[in-house]
């Protein structure tokens, strides 16, 4: 019959105070919201570079309805969710609103300005969807190796006054409580990698969207000065677009 191991993890929880527990509770949870968060923004990294694909096929249409249908139908999400159709309706609806409310204020902005400003505005709530959740990243890849450092120093101290109490200090006594201490740290640095290393790789994947959409829009700002007139009828709503 095995007998049960008197270290390792289940001794440290079993004999655990509550500071240690707390420590060992934080850092689970840390862990489950990183990895939500990485698997949710790398599904939605990959719809987003389908949708940018889709952009390039944009330009091939035979009219901006066509266009926008393509952009739709690469990702069935709207709004900022959708950068790419959403820049397009939002140019369009500048340049509609230029040409309808010349009286107004913004009507005396040359056209390009206002596009330009409409256009930006797009591009960066766009970019405030993208980021969503990654400060969770951060802010757990800068924080849990310090949470298990604490967790260790604690479970550490607690450990020598116990043995300074017993009054034995040979090996055996000491090396089970420390080395279960230790532990803590381990916990620590296997929640912060995953998170860094998600982190990192999910921003170098926004940063390229990114820099694809910035293309994207400067080629659409291109065509509604030029190419394009005023047409609220062009913008397809995109429930129709499916």
């Amino acid at each position: 019959m095995m007998q049960e191991n008197p270290y390792g993890i289940a001794a440290l929880w079993a004999q655990g105070d509550f500071v240690i527990k707390t420590v060992a509770l934080l850092l689970l949870l840390m862990s489950v919201a990183s990895w939500t968060v990485i698997v949710l923004r790398a599904l939605n990294l990959w719809r987003l570079k389908k949708v940018a694909a889709a952009s390039r096929d944009f330009w091939h249409a035979q009219s901006f309805t066509e266009g926008l249908r393509i952009l739709s139908s690469a990702s069935e999400q709207g709004g900022p969710a959708n950068p790419f159709r959403y820049v397009a309706d939002e140019g369009q609806a500048a340049l509609d609103h230029h040409h309808s409310h010349q009286q107004d204020l913004h009507g005396h902005l040359p056209l390009a300005d206002w596009l330009s400003s409409c256009m930006r505005g797009a591009i960066d709530e766009s970019a405030q969807q993208m980021q969503k959740g990654l400060a969770i990243l951060a802010s757990v890849g800068s924080t849990s190796p310090f949470l298990g450092l604490f967790g260790t120093v604690w479970g550490i101290y607690h450990a020598l006054v116990g043995i300074g109490a017993s009054g034995q200090a040979s090996i055996d006594k000491v090396a089970g409580p420390v080395g279960e201490a230790l532990i803590m740290t381990a916990f620590g640095l296997a929640v912060a990698i995953p998170a860094v290393l998600g982190y990192n790789a999910l921003q170098r994947g926004n940063k390229d969207v990114l820099g694809k959409l910035n293309r994207f829009a400067h080629q659409l700002h291109a065509y509604f000065l030029t190419g394009a007139a005023p047409k609220s009828a062009m913008v397809v709503p995109l429930k129709e677009a499916k």
